[in-house]
C-alpha cells in the first residue's frame, strides 16, 4: 500500500515539474501566431521573389537578436495583404528557411521551414 502511494505522489510530482518545464521552453514559440495556411503563403510568396540567402548565422531561434552583418528585406505588399499581422516586420533567407524579424529591435518572432 504505501509503495502505492509512493508512486501515485511520484508520478504527480513528475506531471507537476513536468508542465512547468513545458511553460519554461514556451519562448521558443513563435511570437506572431500564424496558421499554417499563412505560413504557407509567406514562404510561397517570398522563394519567388529570388532573394539571396544570408550568410549562415549561429543561432535562429526565436528570441535571438540579428546581428547588423545580416541584411533585411521588407515583407512585400501581397504577403502584407494576406497576412496583416506581420505587415512590419522585416526578413531573410537562410538555408531555405524564411526569418522573421521584429524590425524595431531585431529579434527573431518566427522561422518558417
Amino acid at each position: 500500500m504505501k509503495s502505492r502511494f509512493a508512486i501515485a505522489a511520484a508520478v504527480m510530482l513528475m506531471a507537476v515539474f513536468g508542465a512547468q518545464a513545458q511553460t519554461l521552453e514556451s519562448p521558443t514559440q513563435s511570437k506572431v501566431n500564424l496558421t499554417l495556411e499563412q505560413r504557407h503563403t509567406i514562404k510561397e510568396i517570398v522563394k519567388d521573389l529570388k532573394i539571396a540567402p544570408a550568410p549562415a548565422q549561429q543561432d535562429i531561434s526565436i528570441g535571438a537578436q540579428v546581428p547588423q552583418t545580416i541584411k533585411l528585406e521588407p515583407m512585400p505588399a501581397e504577403v502584407s495583404a494576406k497576412v496583416p499581422q506581420i505587415r512590419s516586420h522585416l526578413f531573410f533567407i537562410e538555408d531555405g528557411k524564411v526569418v522573421l524579424v521584429e524590425a524595431k529591435d531585431r529579434k527573431i518572432v518566427d522561422v518558417i521551414e
